[in-house]
């Protein structure tokens, strides 16, 4: 237990110092909460973000890296049912010392106190987070308890994950300028920071557990894991940063002192894990195998190691003790969105400054960096190439056009997300149209002749000792039920086309407008439809069934029939879809005009990727004929072509017959 103590105890530390430095915890001038509150909310958070480590670090090294076979899986899961159980107590203390904090309120058992926090709770969105986060814990508790079965345990973990982001919606003001860039830099810190250090905590716990060579098998698991973690932990704490802090004269304000700091324990933290884990993991391996020669008990190597683990779970400490802090300390930047100064529409309705006056060369020029899908195109590329190389070095072939193609369907998706579609797609009805034609149609047909799952099925290692990595859970998700499903090429085409209506004509448009997470969501829905789509018609990577090519044919021509006739209504359309919101954009655009465009857009340009898949299926079922032919050509010479013999001799046979008669 001394890990978790020097954990516990150092973060507590550098919280008491970071506050005392950045003034986090000094009275308030007016209405002073007093120091139960003051000091109780940063400190109620630490104890949040170390439960919220605990949970999702042991759920994360169960699912990928623990075999349900061994004692090490229920281990792990009663350290994520604690850790939740922890984040439960620590988020509902925080809610109440939050109000506390914010309304000037000393706690009472009364009548009244009791109504003006359920009030705040139930009506205030600060409370509404605070009741979702601990309502979402104290339901990952029991299912942590409950759940046994490794499969379910991803959907969990998901759900573990999404107890965070009630938290990451609070990390700017709501309405501010960047505030969605800053939902989505925290909402990343806080998972894969989470990850990193609960892993790592994780495994001290299940030290007793893990016997002989096993503890380097899961260390070099989760040694990929906290790569992972380091690599994305860095970018979205520099993203946060850059937000807070604006120029780099303000890194020597108080709030800037301290996010180098935690800069500082976060870098000297990856590159000291590093390091050790690749010396010491060798070294430990080695010599357990000498002492398993000699039948002696536990070296040096090993009390080294465990040694250096609790030096670094130290250094976790000091960053997630300055963390704490820093969320209590006055930024350089003011975040009061009003400021005083009075603001167009559109900058009212999307929190954003307006953009430039939109050109053809702007929507290249212009950018609007979305971390989620930089991160996930960079870590998707860099996998995909890792995997040929892989392939190449034991002497197997992979064309080189599905890499090219995948990457360039990455690439446009980086662009699509992050670049002047995206700066524009708010404003204009006909680039969000451009967005969605490309998410649905260009991306995927560049994406899927990639053939990822192939890829990864052939360069991943399989797993012997039950539990599950990439490959496992990648053939086990393209073999479940639920995927034969939806990769129905029926199915696939309905939710292609018919999601067009229902998106478009429902509440759901207004909410990917409004709302940072239904934008996501958008975009993730925009891209797995279209990749089943075009999966179920040109697709490489196995599926439960496909369709001939001929009705292949019938079916793309049917689906873009029905695509055209919906951008034909958008053309023709003569209200507006979101009137209070597109019709109050500025640079003096007629809504109703750019929304036919945006019409044009979904009847023409989609047309461009029919054509592309036309031609790809037409010349695949070229191709599959001339394979039968020689396959049967092949046949033919090995029999001497004995079933075209015995079909001339029935024939002679039938013909004398008839003579006779």
């Amino acid at each position: 237990m001394l890990g978790p103590a020097a954990l516990v105890a150092v973060a507590l530390a550098a919280m008491t110092a970071a506050l005392a430095y950045g003034g986090g915890a000094e009275p308030y001038p007016i209405q002073d909460p007093g120091p139960i509150a003051r000091w109780g909310v940063p400190v109620a958070k630490l104890v949040v973000n170390l439960g919220a480590a605990g949970m999702i670090g042991a759920l994360v090294l169960a699912v990928w890296a623990l075999s349900p076979k061994r004692r090490e899986f229920d281990l792990a899961l009663d350290v994520a049912a604690a850790s939740a159980a922890v984040l439960t107590v620590a988020s509902a203390a925080t809610g109440v010392l939050t109000f506390m904090l914010v309304t000037g309120a000393e706690f009472s058992l009364g009548d009244r106190f009791g109504q003006q926090l359920g009030q705040f709770v139930t009506s205030i969105e600060l409370g509404q987070a605070w009741l979702a986060t601990t309502l979402i814990a104290a339901a990952v508790t029991v299912l942590c308890f409950a759940v046994r079965n490794h499969t379910a345990l991803v959907f969990v973990a998901v759900l573990a994950v999404v107890a965070l982001v009630p938290m990451a919606q609070q990390g700017h003001a709501a309405g501010a300028s960047g505030h969605d860039d800053a939902v989505t830099a925290l909402g990343l810190h806080l998972v894969f920071a989470a990850a990193w250090l609960g892993g790592l905590l994780t495994i001290v716990l299940l030290k007793p557990a893990l016997d002989g060579d096993r503890l380097g098998v899961v260390l070099t698991r989760y040694s990929t894991v906290a790569l992972i973690a380091f690599i994305v932990v860095a970018i979205s704490g520099y993203a946060s940063a850059a937000l807070r802090i604006g120029t780099w004269d303000q890194l020597a304000t108080q709030y800037g002192v301290l996010v180098v700091a935690k800069v500082a324990a976060l870098v000297a933290l990856g590159l000291f894990g590093a390091a050790q884990r690749r010396v010491m993991i060798d070294r430990m391996l080695r010599a357990d195998a000498a002492r398993s020669d000699r039948g002696a008990p536990g070296g040096s190597a090993n009390r080294t190691f465990w040694l250096l683990v609790v030096i670094e779970l130290a250094f976790m400490g000091i960053a997630s003790g300055v963390a704490a802090a820093l969320a209590r300390t006055a930024t350089p930047i003011d975040e009061d969105v009003s400021g005083g100064l009075a603001r167009t529409p559109a900058e009212i309705l999307t929190g954003e400054p307006l953009p430039p006056a939109p050109d053809a060369m702007r929507y290249f020029t212009e950018w609007s960096p979305d971390l989620l899908w930089l991160i996930a195109c960079g870590f998707g590329i860099f996998f995909y190439v890792a995997g040929v190389l892989r392939l190449r070095r034991r002497g197997d072939r992979w064309p080189i056009y599905r890499t090219v193609l995948w990457i360039a369907g990455l690439l446009l998706l980086a662009w699509v997300t992050s670049g002047g579609v995206a700066a524009y797609e708010q404003y204009l009805f006909s680039a969000h149209m451009l967005g969605h034609m490309m998410l649905t149609m260009a991306v995927p047909v560049l994406l899927v002749p990639g053939a990822p799952v192939t890829l990864a099925a052939r360069a991943i290692r399989p797993r012997k000792d039950g539990s599950r990595g990439g490959r496992e859970w990648i053939l086990l998700a393209v073999h479940s039920r639920f995927a034969s499903i939806i990769a129905n090429p029926i199915v696939a085409a309905v939710l292609f086309a018919g999601s067009l209506w229902v998106f478009y004509y429902s509440p759901l448009f207004r909410w990917s407008m409004e709302d940072h997470i239904g934008h996501e969501w958008m975009i993730t829905h925009f891209l797995i439809t279209g990749y089943l789509f075009v999966q179920s018609l040109i697709g490489i990577d196995p599926v439960p069934y496909r369709l001939p090519y001929a009705f292949r044919l019938l079916l793309l021509l049917g689906t873009m029939a029905f695509h055209a006739f919906f951008g034909l209504a958008i053309m023709m359309g003569t209200g507006l879809l979101l009137a209070d919101w597109y019709g109050a954009m500025g640079w003096g655009t007629d809504a109703l005009a750019d929304q036919q465009l945006g019409g044009g857009i979904a009847w023409s340009i989609g047309e461009i990727p029919t054509v592309a898949l036309a031609i790809t299926v037409a010349v695949q079922w070229s191709r599959n004929d001339a394979k039968e032919s020689r396959r049967r050509d092949r046949h033919a010479d090995r029999t001497g072509d004995a079933e075209l013999e015995e079909y001339n001799a029935r024939l002679s046979a039938l013909a004398e017959r008839d003579g006779v008669r």
